[in-house]
């Protein structure tokens, strides 16, 4: 990972989108701070195409989907996405502006996925000493979180345990800065980043990998990492830095919402040289 400074100047200059996680990337304590809230604003007045990606559930993100200057957040590890209807729809009956939301799987299939889940929720919080839901879970329609940073602390050895049971049950699972989520299905951040990108966008995001950037900062965003030529890890990433396979190509000196203010900053004075 080299400094942010060394990001040449010419490459930051053809970024036209930016994909970030949410948390401990875009948030400092469990929330977004000014300067953070005014990098997105920032991007989104020059021009930018700005998504953000997460494990949080899609009840979780939808406040943040309306009031965030962002084209969409992609909840549930690429499950779902959710945007803000910008023109043409009437506010809803609390004078709110209508979110629109897509999922990749069908009803009948998440409805079963979701039965499954349940099952492997109850087996995880049986055999795990101390593991529990995460308390944002009856926001999640297509994953399960198991908290392991957020409100409780499970040691690196639970997290494995809890890893291994997903797995035999035939979810995925992957690892973030505060849990530990499963999922039936083919999906990812990648897969969920392409899907956003065609599905809003009508762009085919591997033809334009080279014009977009990701921000994050755990072992959940290495298939970012790897597949975008440009990334980059706020500072807090040290404290995973040994588990990673593949890193980001740069990072901040500042943690969460300042280094993602950094990468902004970054982006914008390209801009302007």
């Amino acid at each position: 990972m080299q400094a942010l400074k060394n990001w040449p100047l010419e490459v930051r200059r053809g970024i036209t989108g930016v994909f970030t996680d949410i948390d401990d990337t875009l948030t400092t304590h469990g929330a977004i701070t000014a300067d953070a809230l005014a990098a997105l604003a920032a991007l989104k007045a020059a021009g930018l195409q700005v998504i953000a990606i997460t494990g949080r559930p899609v009840g979780w993100s939808e406040p943040f989907a309306r009031d965030w200057p962002v084209d969409a957040i992609v909840a549930e590890n690429g499950a779902v996405a959710i945007y803000l209807h910008k023109k043409g729809l009437q506010p809803n009956k609390d004078g709110h502006e209508q979110l629109s939301k897509l999922y990749q799987q069908d009803d009948a299939t998440r409805l079963a996925n979701h039965a499954r889940m349940q099952q492997v929720a109850y087996r995880v919080t049986r055999e795990v000493p101390g593991a529990v839901l995460a308390q944002d879970s009856p926001g999640r329609e297509t994953d399960m979180a198991i908290d392991h940073s957020e409100f409780v602390h499970l040691p690196p050895e639970r997290i494995a345990q809890v890893v291994k049971i997903m797995q035999s049950e035939g979810m995925n699972a992957s690892t973030s800065s505060i849990h530990i989520n499963g999922w039936f299905g083919a999906h990812n951040k990648l897969e969920g980043a392409r899907w956003i990108a065609r599905e809003l966008f009508g762009r085919d995001l591997d033809a334009e990998m080279a014009h977009w950037v990701y921000v994050g900062d755990s072992t959940n965003d290495q298939l970012m990492f790897e597949a975008f030529p440009h990334s980059v890890g706020v500072a807090n990433i040290r404290r995973f830095e040994a588990q990673l396979t593949h890193k980001p190509g740069y990072i901040t000196e500042s943690e969460r919402g300042a280094g993602f203010a950094e990468v902004v900053a970054a982006l914008l004075d390209a801009r302007k040289a």
